[in-house]
């Protein structure tokens, strides 16, 4: 499956129209941002069923702000528009491929329930 670059013109779209994502927040400048991209790049063949998508923080400078990255590459898992998984730092091939497993195991039902018992907490 091909990676989709993700713009401030298509990424509403794109985490709206699709129920598992990961995004690869990175810059051409970035050496480990360079290293890590085949080992994306590879994992993202194996997993048809999620959208792998990148974000060019140079270019899209709006979105890297909105989601406060701070170190590059940052890795941001999201299923159901949920954010399940937000960690600066390449992971090695089998790290990801751990971390996507995981991701894919939850129960999205409960990981609402869990939010939404989380938020009445605060909100006391």
């Amino acid at each position: 499956m091909a990676i989709t670059e993700i713009t401030q013109e298509n990424f509403e779209q794109t985490v709206t129209g699709n129920d598992f994502i990961i995004l690869d927040y990175w810059a051409p400048w970035c050496g480990p941002c360079r290293s890590f991209a085949p080992v994306f790049e590879k994992v993202a063949e194996d997993y048809p069923d999620i959208l792998f998508a990148k974000i060019n923080t140079e270019e899209q400078q709006e979105i890297a702000a909105h989601f406060q990255i701070r170190s590059i590459p940052t890795l941001m898992i999201m299923r159901e528009q949920v954010i399940l998984f937000n960690q600066p730092g390449a992971l090695p091939e089998s790290g990801l491929r751990e971390v996507l497993d995981k991701a894919k195991a939850l129960d999205m039902a409960e990981v609402r329930s869990e939010l939404a018992q989380q938020e009445a907490a605060a909100n006391k």
